[in-house]
């Protein structure tokens, strides 16, 4: 008779509080909870938090209760002066030792106070903005740009591996990630722009907009990212992947950065004007190439 290996033993997944629910959030609480992961959701509009309800999370009351028996914090809300509040709010329910993954692009200055909170309540800190937008995120597809301790890495590595296919460790200094999110940001906001403007260029010139696509297609001057978005304005498809405004707070944080590194930017400023002005044209909810919008009078 021959004796059968023993099962392994199984390993306990850190159990989760995710504070915002909103397009960027659902989606990665619903990469989260399908690998396993045990999700408490909290967000400001508690029917967003619900939607996750059905694939498992359970909803909390308020930011401490989500926080109370949680191994990794998720913050992914809309700037920085949300995720301040929220983490104060949740202050009653944080224990020291807690490793708290900081997603939200809140910009440098506001990633400073929040490390500093962090370190005043014994937080493991890991400054981890995403690059993608909701399909991504919901396919667990996004790529993950992390910076903190060794200590927390055990802990928010399953997180990262759920809502991620690509994590990228740039070491123990919380604002680095932050930093290289605004750096690439700012790539992804003047192609939007480039391709908006384009467009509405060659409609006012009375040139067939889908020319324009046709003519850089497959050369050196085409991108994937381009004809997506094209495509997306051709079509009127402004269904949001990432919005008007949310485009319109990153490019000020840009703008904010490269000023306090003293660093001159032209780019970025016109883009921040731009969005600004399309969002009050009643897009500010839409998908970010509704930039396109900005270019006529009356949107």
């Amino acid at each position: 008779m021959t004796d059968q290996p023993s099962a392994l033993p199984s390993v306990a997944l850190p159990s989760v509080a995710l504070l915002g629910t909103g397009i960027m959030g659902a989606g990665m609480g619903r990469s989260m909870l399908r690998a396993g992961l045990p999700v408490h959701a909290w967000n400001r509009t508690r029917s967003a938090a619900r939607a996750l309800e059905s694939a498992g999370a359970v909803v909390a009351a308020d930011p401490a209760d989500a926080v109370r028996d949680a191994d990794v914090i998720v913050t992914m809300l809309s700037d920085g002066d949300a995720v301040s509040q929220t983490m104060a709010a949740a202050a009653p329910g944080l224990r020291e030792g807690q490793a708290w993954a900081q997603a939200s692009t809140v910009g440098v200055a506001s990633l400073e106070q929040l490390a500093g909170f962090a370190s005043s309540r014994g937080l493991l800190f890991v400054d981890c903005p995403v690059l993608g937008t909701r399909q991504p995120a919901e396919q667990g597809a996004l790529t993950v740009l992390a910076a903190g301790p060794d200590a927390a890495s055990g802990a928010v590595q399953p997180v990262f591996d759920a809502i991620g296919q690509k994590t990228l460790w740039l070491g123990a200094e919380a604002g680095t990630a932050s930093r290289l999110k605004l750096v690439v940001n700012s790539w992804v906001v003047a192609m939007t722009t480039g391709a908006a403007e384009a467009l509405a260029l060659a409609k006012g010139l009375g040139i067939d907009p889908r020319l324009f696509l046709q003519t850089v297609a497959g050369g050196a001057l085409d991108s994937g990212y381009l004809q997506a978005k094209g495509s997306a304005i051709l079509a009127g498809d402004f269904a949001p992947s990432f919005t008007v405004a949310m485009a319109g707070k990153d490019a000020r944080l840009i703008t904010e950065a490269a000023g306090l590194a003293g660093i001159r930017l032209d780019v970025a400023p016109a883009v921040a004007e731009r969005f600004r002005r399309a969002a009050e044209l009643g897009h500010a909810d839409e998908d970010m190439a509704a930039t396109y919008f900005a270019s006529f009078d009356g949107g």
